[in-house]
């Protein structure tokens, strides 16, 4: 039970402290993909803040894996953190810290109970997008066949990807942006699916609600009804025996 108090608290005083951090590896990875001229100097500063982030998340998966009653329980339902942890160290590429970082920006979101699903929706919707625009971006542009130049072709091909429209307008031509690309292709389907369930679940619940008070107003009524029959049959009897005894 301490333990498990010690890991609740950990991960209670920990979840802002990471998301803050995390908005600082997105301003990093962001910053030398949209300014393409930006010098050595700031280029290095950036890559430095995502290694402190992507470590800070590390420092993290270990402290909890540390306070947790069964460790090995732990990493077992935890695996997805392991190896968001592992995946950057394997080899050393920007876009392997991007999704390493998102996966365990996604994982402690989930942890927070005070989030609602509407929420967490739509924070995971706008994090695709920003990323999945910024990452096909680094990988197309330079590309000598790629149509994918500026930031607004990003965000639009992010867009119609996303929503599984495809345009064609605009398409990756390189090997990674097409995994780009089916990420966010699935990454949208997902999310559809999760709002499409959210709202048909709003809508049974609604339903079960009204035939609840539906029932409820019914049997209320059934039972007035049958109190109303038993005082008229009341009445009568005693109508009959008051002519019984004039009698």
């Amino acid at each position: 039970m301490n333990h498990q108090s010690a890991q609740a608290r950990w991960e209670r005083h920990t979840q802002r402290p990471l998301l803050a951090l995390a908005v600082a590896f997105t301003v990093a990875y962001a910053v030398p993909i949209v300014d393409h001229s930006a010098g050595h100097s700031l280029t290095y500063a950036c890559t430095l803040v995502e290694w402190v982030v992507w470590a800070a998340f590390a420092v993290d998966y270990l402290m909890r894996l540390a306070l947790a009653p069964r460790r090995r329980e732990f990493v077992r339902t935890h695996w997805v953190d392991l190896c968001a942890v592992v995946l950057p160290l394997l080899q050393p590429l920007r876009l392997l810290r991007m999704v390493s970082t998102l996966l365990l920006v996604g994982r402690r979101a989930r942890m927070a109970s005070q989030i609602r699903l509407t929420t967490y929706v739509a924070g995971a919707v706008i994090g695709l997008l920003m990323f999945g625009s910024l990452a096909v971006l680094s990988v197309e542009r330079d590309s000598p066949n790629g149509n994918i130049r500026t930031l607004g072709d990003a965000v639009w091909w992010s867009f119609t990807t996303m929503t599984t429209v495809g345009y064609g307008d605009h398409a990756p031509t390189t090997g990674l942006g097409r995994m780009i690309a089916v990420g966010l292709m699935l990454s949208g389907i997902a999310l559809l699916g999760v709002v499409t369930a959210n709202i048909a679940a709003w809508f049974i619940a609604r339903f079960e609600k009204d035939d609840v008070e539906e029932r409820r107003q019914t049997e209320a009524i059934a039972a007035l009804a049958e109190e109303v029959r038993l005082l008229r049959a009341e009445v009568a009897r005693l109508a009959d025996e008051r002519e019984q005894q004039r009698s």
